[in-house]
């Protein structure tokens, strides 16, 4: 199953930190995990004795890639170990997720502290991993201790658990806006040029003219100030071509009534109706 802003004919991003997954519990979590990892470029999935163990058959397999939604190439690469020290063997530097202090004297840093200084030190070729603790639970005091920095989340104090794929999707996030500069994905189709001037000021006459035919323009001494605040309603719209001529229209029907060929069908129906009857 894939969701709606997937589209496989875009190049995927992929690197970033290793997602280290420690004696995570379910499978249908790392499935979910696996999904964050991939909204946010992630490519390296490590698994530390997971309880299930790792399914690649059956009805966690399943669970697991249902729950990965378009991101199952992200669990069929991951990586399996039995220790963390094994997981973490290859990398430069180490960040522990966890929502409690844990006296051990490391720098304690937010996602949004820890990730722009890693996709710095990524982009200039280390390796670096973050920790996450089994759902239950979170890391040990001896597994914190592995990590180089505790990267905390800013949360509500008398409810700072967070859901293990919620974990890795914040923090993913917090790694694709500091490589990517915080830039939006795409940006608006602009559609209709921006309309002239000389296109707004006609409109602008049109619209007054027949303001001031059906006596908006009252008292007299206020008109001045009432077309400028007509005016300036319409400048903050930042009008398009397309909008400057859908509005004038749209006026021109509601003073001229209906277009000509309506008015001649509604015009004859009584008639019809009258030689009916006859």
């Amino acid at each position: 199953m894939t969701g709606a802003g997937t589209d496989r004919t875009k190049t995927s991003l992929s690197g970033g930190p290793a997602i280290i997954l420690v004696r995570p519990q379910l499978a249908v979590n790392i499935g979910m995990c696996a999904r964050a990892m991939a909204n946010f470029g992630l490519s390296d999935l490590r698994l530390v004795s997971p309880r299930e163990g790792w399914p690649r058959t059956g009805a966690l397999k399943k669970g697991a890639n249902a729950a990965a939604a378009g991101a199952v190439h992200l669990l069929e690469a991951a990586k399996l170990y039995d220790t963390l020290e094994e997981a973490v063997a290859d990398l430069n530097f180490v960040y522990a997720t966890t929502a409690r202090e844990r006296g051990q004297f490391k720098p304690i840093l937010t996602p949004s502290e820890a990730m722009p200084e890693a996709a710095r030190a990524i982009a200039a070729g280390e390796k670096r991993g973050v920790l996450f603790g089994p759902e239950r639970t979170g890391l040990s005091n001896d597994e914190a201790a592995v990590a180089d920095v505790i990267v905390t989340f800013p949360v509500n104090p008398a409810y700072a658990s967070l859901n293990l794929a919620q974990a890795v999707l914040l923090v993913g996030y917090e790694f694709m806006r500091a490589a990517t500069g915080a830039k939006a994905p795409f940006v608006a189709d602009p559609g209709s040029p921006p309309a002239p001037r000389e296109m707004v000021l006609s409109f602008f006459d049109y619209l007054e003219g027949e303001l001031e035919r059906a006596g908006f323009f009252r008292p007299i001494g206020k008109a001045p100030v009432m077309r400028r605040n007509l005016r300036n309603i319409f400048h903050r719209l930042s009008l398009s071509e397309q909008d400057v001529s859908t509005l004038r229209g749209m006026f021109v029907r509601l003073v001229e009534g209906p277009r000509a060929e309506k008015k001649a069908a509604t015009e004859a129906e009584p008639q019809s109706e009258a030689d009916d009857k006859g």
